[in-house]
């Protein structure tokens, strides 16, 4: 599976962003899709990510009411609606895809090394 990520940019505080992630193969369905975000000198941080079905998403605390994750399985596209944008929400923001992160205990959806594949980035920069 190869991940391409786009939508990032600089946007003043409180704007929007909608990043997009397309997924190459036609197994895009059977993954738990996910985003992770790495601010410079810090480690990589859950962001939020979706079951196959999209039925059900989960979000890290920092981004819960201001972020929605959403995916379109006929297109092999995951999407990462982010509202009410804040300085501290700059970094590079990672798509990932993984088949045995849904399999366990719901931190699975946490942790990046429950992932298998990673697409190469793309910046949001947000301005205070």
């Amino acid at each position: 599976v190869q991940l391409v990520e786009s939508g990032g940019g600089s946007v003043q505080a409180g704007g929007s962003l909608r990043l997009s992630c397309v997924a190459s193969g036609r197994t895009f369905m059977s993954y738990v899709m996910g985003w992770f975000r790495q601010a410079p000198g810090k480690e990589r941080e859950f962001v939020s990510a979706i079951i196959w079905s999209g039925g059900s998403s989960y979000y890290a605390d920092s981004v819960k009411g201001r972020f929605t994750i959403s995916r379109d399985n006929a297109k092999n596209v995951m999407y990462l609606q982010m509202n009410s944008l804040k300085p501290e929400d700059t970094a590079v923001y990672y798509c990932a895809a993984g088949v045995t992160v849904a399999f366990g205990s719901r931190s699975r959806y946490y942790r990046a090394e429950n992932y298998d594949y990673w697409g190469q980035g793309t910046q949001v920069t947000v301005s205070s």
